[in-house]
């Protein structure tokens, strides 16, 4: 398992009301949120930890664009400079024909550029190791964590009182 030596501090929860809740009243409180985990996604967690709109779609509109500009040219090479051939009195260059590949690869390119930008960001690679705090927020918990040296153990024991945790846990990741 990959070490990224960090203490932290966590609160387990049940609902995801009173994790919604918390996390409002954590930044409320000005309390340095490390993460926030949860078993499926919780709407309006993304406004309330403050998190801003991702750019993967812009790039994905970037690799598109460029799938669709290879499509378009390789199909141009092909028929005008590699295989010219006239039939059925087709001219060298029919580029309503070109729309059914340059869309295919239109689709290919932002869907493999997306995919591997996502793994590449958040470090999803196959055969790597991620640790975490606590297994049952993969199943039906939500957990906030705050790293210890960020935030003083008094400061998040109270908050996690005071927010409804059910347990508050300390770990080495």
């Amino acid at each position: 398992m990959r070490k990224l030596n960090k203490d932290v501090i966590y609160g387990i929860y049940s609902d995801e009301e009173v994790l919604l809740h918390a996390v409002r009243d954590a930044r409320n409180r000005h309390l340095e949120i490390m993460d926030v985990f949860s078993p499926f996604p919780v709407h309006g967690l993304d406004q309330a930890l403050g998190l801003t709109e991702s750019r993967l779609h812009q790039a994905g509109f970037v690799y598109g664009a460029i799938g669709a500009l290879i499509g378009f040219l390789g199909m141009t090479w092909m028929m005008t400079s590699d295989w010219p051939i006239i039939f059925g009195g087709k001219p060298y260059w029919p580029v309503p024909s070109f729309i059914p590949i340059v869309f295919e690869m239109t689709v290919l390119f932002s869907a493999w550029g997306m995919t591997i930008t996502f793994y590449t960001i958040c470090g999803l690679w196959p055969g790597v190791d991620n640790p975490q705090l606590d297994l049952r927020t993969t199943d039906d918990k939500f957990c906030i964590a705050f790293d210890r040296n960020e935030v003083p153990d008094e400061a998040a024991r109270s908050f996690f009182a005071e927010s409804g945790a059910d347990e508050v846990n300390y770990k080495n990741i």
